[in-house]
């Protein structure tokens, strides 16, 4: 049976540490499409304190969450335990985009590992911190963490393509805004 939780007290901390990756849900306020991403890299997620969280946004193929964010706030992240121990953890909260223009960025930026094509921090104020059983979840083990993404952030053409779309506005597929032109650095770092 599921239970609620005042706080991420050391136990949740640790069975978050464990996991390799975690979804995120997000939706616009009135219709539109509700986007749920997985996210890997066990050094892109951290817990900032009791009850917030903070994950890397790294460039990829769309702007979904930092519209909703910007739109409602809302957003849930989900951990999932795929080994022997059958656990679900939802972390329900508010959500922020921190991008490397605000003063807190670098100090953020230093909670995580070293990732290239760093778009912005997204910061979780949770306000509901529940966990469910998990049972129809496979057992599934890790392989080995995807080294693609990281590829992929470093080519050149990349770098210019990515130049070219932080200079302009960036709108989610419901055509939400995301990012305004200049918001994000385009090599990924701050500056």
């Amino acid at each position: 049976m599921g239970k609620t939780y005042p706080l991420l007290d050391d136990r949740l901390r640790d069975f978050i540490r464990q996991q390799p990756l975690f979804f995120v849900g997000t939706a616009p306020s009135t219709g539109g499409h509700v986007n749920i991403s997985p996210k890997g890299y066990a050094d892109t997620f951290t817990v900032l304190d009791d009850t917030t969280v903070a994950y890397l946004d790294l460039d990829g193929s769309g702007v979904e969450t930092v519209s909703h964010l910007r739109d409602n706030g809302r957003i849930t992240i989900m951990f999932c335990s795929f080994d022997r121990r059958a656990s679900i953890l939802r972390l329900y909260g508010t959500g922020r985009v921190v991008t490397y223009r605000e003063p807190e960025f670098p100090d953020l930026l230093a909670r995580f590992g070293t990732r290239p094509g760093v778009r912005s921090i997204v910061v979780v104020e949770c306000e509901r911190i529940a966990d469910s059983c998990g049972w129809s979840v496979p057992r599934m083990s890790l392989v080995e963490e995807r080294s693609t993404l990281d590829r992929w952030a470093v080519r050149e053409d990349v770098r210019e393509r990515r130049g070219i779309r932080a200079a302009g506005d960036r709108v989610s597929i419901d055509e939400l805004p995301g990012f305004v032109g200049g918001e994000y650095d385009p090599t990924g770092r701050p500056s």
